[in-house]
């Protein structure tokens, strides 16, 4: 008889069963919804719903208490910050276990363990993302018509620049009133003879 044993050892020594269960209660506040057995899933519930009591505390015993079992800093912060304020005014009962039917293989009974939200929850979180999405919405708005501007003031300084250069005269007149240099030019300003090419011998011998 299991007289006052009230949990599971879902065969797993005790090492290994509070890993497994730590995981499935972070992965649970993660994605807000898991898929395991039944079996898992009931164990899983009951530590999950604890973290989810020690959130809405809120103090720093709490916050410390849920950090030893939940892994990374981050869904503890979503915990205490995100999940607690939805269950303010509910005692208790914040998830639900679904039951899907057996796997295949070894037909073990799986469900679903997921996070209770109410219709006034889901509307209140739908709403906060349209609005989230708006503001992000204009934010960009914002951002192309500053670049606009300022692709338009380089554009107009460009102009300035192309304006000033014709003013002073092509590139060809400029080129034309610079001095010879004496690398081109011989010492009396006449172009040096250069060497004819291989390919322009052959064309004057065929032309010959």
């Amino acid at each position: 008889m299991r007289h006052r044993k009230d949990h599971r050892k879902l065969s797993r020594t005790h090492s290994h069963r509070k890993a497994l269960l730590r995981n499935l209660v972070t992965s649970l506040f993660i994605h807000e919804r898991i898929e395991t057995t039944v079996a898992k899933a009931k164990e899983a519930r009951r530590l999950g719903e604890r973290m989810i009591t020690f959130a809405k505390r809120g103090d720093l015993g709490a916050r410390r208490h849920v950090a030893r079992f939940v892994h990374g800093d981050d869904v503890v912060r979503k915990l205490f910050d995100t999940v607690a304020p939805w269950y303010a005014e509910r005692n208790g009962g914040y998830t639900r276990i679904v039951r899907i039917g057996r796997r295949l293989g070894d037909a073990g009974e799986t469900a679903l363990l997921e996070l209770v939200k109410s219709p006034e929850l889901k509307e209140k979180l739908r709403h906060d993302a349209e609005e989230a999405a708006k503001a992000a919405k204009a934010a960009e708005k914002k951002g192309g018509a500053k670049t606009a501007k300022g692709k338009g003031g380089e554009a107009a300084a460009k102009g300035g620049e192309g304006e000033a250069a014709a003013e002073g005269g092509t590139q060809k007149e400029k080129r034309a009133a610079k001095p010879a240099r004496g690398d081109k030019f011989g010492k009396k300003g006449a172009p040096t003879q250069h060497k004819p090419t291989t390919r322009a011998r052959q064309r004057g011998k065929s032309g010959d």
